[in-house]
């Protein structure tokens, strides 16, 4: 840790402590900073270390109870999504894929979550009306974020190992992160490749990370990948990532998802889809739904 000169009041100067008087605004700057990295080691050590197994496990326990009941405390509900997708395709330069995203289209999406199953109705495709279904479109789609993945995941019958791997700030909350690990024979995650009308499906494992709040046990984000994907799907490589914040249903709080991104990597094509949950609201037959699209950020 980087320590400053002092000099206590009524001692006599030492030739070090002239030194660091004499030092120039940018020499200051220097040992300024060098002192506020001492600090935040200091505090990073101030977190408690790995946890007792006994209080891993018993943290793992109350997510997993939070999680199996999720899908069941949600009420009824509508919300918009903002589906904006990225592609990246091969260079002929070699420039490194994922560093020159180009926008394919903004999807607006009115999606219901109405006895505890979700229904993607498609509205917008680039501000305009869309006049096809959210099934029919081609690329990358995804739906589960309302706790069909985080269900799988603390599922005893997905079997999943894990691992505590260290704490974190989340949002002002203070998390605990763990590693887990679902093996194929025991996964329902399914990967639907392919045109409409000639899909590719396949069952793969997965493994990822869970960022689970240390006074709720209710799991604040969450990422998954899948594991040994089957070559006809043509696909290298498929990971998400999804955000949970608080929002207002029916004069409550819950923990829904905010935003969520997928990146998929083909051989000779990436894709990026960057999903915006937002306008919350209880689900009835003359609910409505707002249709500005913000630009999103490559």
């Amino acid at each position: 840790m980087a320590t400053l000169p002092l000099r206590l009041p009524g001692s006599t100067p030492r030739k070090t402590e002239y030194m660091c008087m004499s030092l120039g605004t940018r020499s200051r700057k220097f040992f300024l900073e060098r002192a506020v990295i001492g600090l935040l080691a200091c505090a990073a050590l101030a977190w408690p270390q790995r946890p007792a197994e006994t209080d891993a496990g018993a943290l793992l326990e109350r997510s997993r109870k939070a999680a199996l009941e999720y899908g069941s405390l949600l009420p009824d509900f509508v919300c918009t999504e903002v589906i904006q997708r990225y592609t990246d395709p091969v260079r002929r330069h070699f420039q490194p894929f994922g560093t020159d995203w180009i926008l394919k289209d903004t999807l607006t999406v009115r999606l219901g979550y109405f006895e505890h199953k979700e229904d993607h109705k498609l509205t917008l495709i680039d501000g305009h009306p869309a006049d096809r279904t959210y099934e029919s479109l081609g690329g990358a789609l995804g739906a589960g974020e309302f706790g069909g993945m985080l269900h799988s995941i603390f599922d005893p019958s997905s079997a999943a190992t894990f691992r505590w791997v260290s704490w974190k700030n989340v949002r002002r909350r203070r998390a605990a992160v763990y590693s887990y690990v679902v093996e194929q024979a025991h996964s329902d995650y399914v990967l639907d490749s392919g045109v409409p009308g000639k899909p590719h499906a396949a069952t793969v494992g997965y493994h990822g990370e869970l960022e689970i709040d240390l006074e709720t046990g209710a799991t604040l984000s969450l990422t998954y990948q899948a594991d040994n994907i089957p070559t006809e799907l043509q696909w290298n490589s498929v990971a998400t990532t999804v955000d949970y914040n608080f929002a207002v249903v029916g004069g409550r709080n819950y923990l829904l998802p905010a935003r969520s991104e997928t990146v998929i990597r083909r051989p000779l094509m990436w894709m990026r889809n960057q999903m915006e949950f937002r306008d919350y609201g209880k689900f009835s037959t003359e609910s409505t739904i707002t249709f500005d699209v913000k630009d999103g950020v490559k």
